[in-house]
């Protein structure tokens, strides 16, 4: 467990770990919307393993970002050497984690809804407004959290 708390490989101040989460969290929107035109090109047991995949994967991500918080000591640690002011720091982290919980929320009940209606013949054909309702929320909400999350990553270890 050591390697996670070793200098990361960004070039910032930054261990390891959250070197590693923040590059998977800016891919994330572009591992989606390759996952997405997928099944713009009519793939669609491809797009829903890929999407099955990428969840899961980010569900890991997320555990593994949550071991490396917590035996770092949490956000105070992280927050010791930035210039930045902690409530500003604090306030944009809270924004971050808010949006996260609804990006989760929405991309799972996306991924159960799609695969539920897919195994029921549903997809594509009567569920495919309802999926891509939920979709473009969900995939909004990974955006956002995305960018949210490379602020917060700069806030701590760049400025």
């Amino acid at each position: 467990m050591d390697y996670m708390f070793k200098v990361g490989f960004l070039g910032t101040k930054a261990p390891f770990f959250m070197d590693f989460v923040t590059l998977l969290v800016a891919l994330l929107p572009v591992l989606v919307y390759g996952a997405i035109m997928l099944a713009k090109k009519h793939m669609f047991k491809t797009h829903m393993i890929v999407q099955n995949i990428i969840f899961v994967v980010a569900l890991i991500v997320v555990g593994y970002f949550e071991v490396g918080v917590r035996v770092g000591g949490g956000f105070d640690a992280f927050m010791e050497g930035s210039g930045v002011p902690y409530t500003y720091a604090l306030i944009v982290l809270l924004v971050h984690i808010l949006i996260a919980v609804v990006m989760l929320f929405y991309w799972g009940i996306t991924i159960f809804h799609g695969n539920s209606q897919y195994k029921k013949g549903n997809l594509p054909g009567r569920a495919s407004r309802t999926h891509k309702v939920l979709a473009l929320k969900s995939f909004l909400a990974i955006v956002f959290t995305s960018f949210s999350g490379i602020w917060v990553y700069l806030l701590l270890f760049v400025y």
